[in-house]
């Protein structure tokens, strides 16, 4: 829930292990504590969509966690995310938006060993919109006090024998049944592609089909919907610049168009989701969908730059659940 700074620095000497999001300012304030975080004005709560540079998201660990510690990765090190992620638990991860740490966990951690076998959920941090290009998004390891804008912090958590943990994907987008669109390589800048096999400047594609921006590319990942929005596309530089890279090889379309996000968001969402551990939703449904006071019922965080469930996910909304095991 959305807290003032006060609130939240309480809530951190009381002992509570929590996940925050708010303004650099105010992270930057906080005492020393079992917390970490990152950057970002930007948040679902129970109210609606708020923007807000005076508060701070706070999400405080399931009492029924029985261990959990904080660890910060360089770039190297971002493959032992998994290995360190207990066997019986989760992990929650922040990276930094335009980070190296956020371009190489976007296109390499798909083949980390053990990455799909364990519960890892997270978030990229970011900025106000108005201060993109001058502030730096940052990460924060509320156990040492330190602020980092690379690599990766994480919380890794354990659950007790009786407690399980299910990670969803609420994915408002499906693929469209226009052109199959593939790649030669994988990466964030596209210049040329294959579009139904054949050779063309990606640029020119979109921009002669008149391809709504707002719609992601979607693939489909045995059955598990996979989305790279588009970011930018320069034609005179003959390159679309993407959020979340694509992949060599994999098929992809345009998005249908979605006629109305929430309805669409309320229908997807399973109804066994009560009070999540964690969630999160990304800064393009936000805007695109003028989620600005309109409410996503129990999935409530920071709106973010990326999202992760396993691997770095765009246009979604992610979330992580604790549940008792089936007697």
């Amino acid at each position: 829930m959305l807290m003032t700074r006060e609130q939240a620095a309480q809530k951190i000497q009381s002992g509570a292990t929590l996940y925050l999001a708010g303004d650099q300012a105010l992270l930057d304030s906080l005492p020393k504590g079992n917390w970490i975080g990152g950057t970002i004005p930007y948040f679902m709560d129970k109210q609606g969509g708020t923007h807000s540079r005076e508060l701070i998201f706070v999400s405080e660990q399931d009492h029924c966690v029985s261990g959990s510690s904080v660890r910060w990765y360089d770039v190297d090190a971002l493959p032992s995310i998994a290995s360190d992620s207990p066997d019986h638990g989760f992990s929650v991860i922040i990276l930094p938006a335009t980070s190296q740490a956020h371009v190489r966990y976007a296109q390499d951690s798909p083949d980390y060993p053990g990455l799909f076998m364990k519960n890892i959920v997270g978030w990229v941090s970011g900025v106000d919109l108005a201060d993109l290009g001058k502030v730096v998004p940052r990460i924060y390891d509320g156990t040492s006090g330190t602020s980092y804008s690379e690599g990766c912090v994480a919380l890794h958590a354990t659950l007790p024998k009786d407690k399980m943990v299910s990670v969803g994907i609420v994915n408002c987008f499906k693929q469209g049944d226009g052109d199959v669109i593939t790649f030669a390589q994988d990466g964030f800048d596209v210049g040329q592609a294959l579009v139904n096999g054949v050779p063309r400047d990606f640029a020119e594609y979109l921009t002669a089909n008149q391809i709504d921006q707002r719609l992601p590319l979607v693939a489909d990942y045995n059955g598990e919907k996979i989305n790279a929005s588009i970011q930018s596309i320069d034609q005179d530089a003959h390159k679309v610049t993407l959020y979340a890279p694509v992949f060599r090889g994999v098929e992809y379309r345009i998005a249908a168009p979605v006629a109305n996000y929430v309805e669409e968001f309320s229908r997807q969402l399973p109804q066994t989701v009560r009070s999540p551990e964690f969630s999160c939703n990304c800064i393009l449904n936000f805007l695109y969908s003028e989620l600005e006071g309109k409410r996503t019922g129990e999935l409530i965080g920071p709106v973010t730059f990326g999202e992760v469930a396993y691997q770095l996910l765009n246009q979604t909304m992610v979330y992580l659940q604790i549940e008792d095991v089936p007697t």
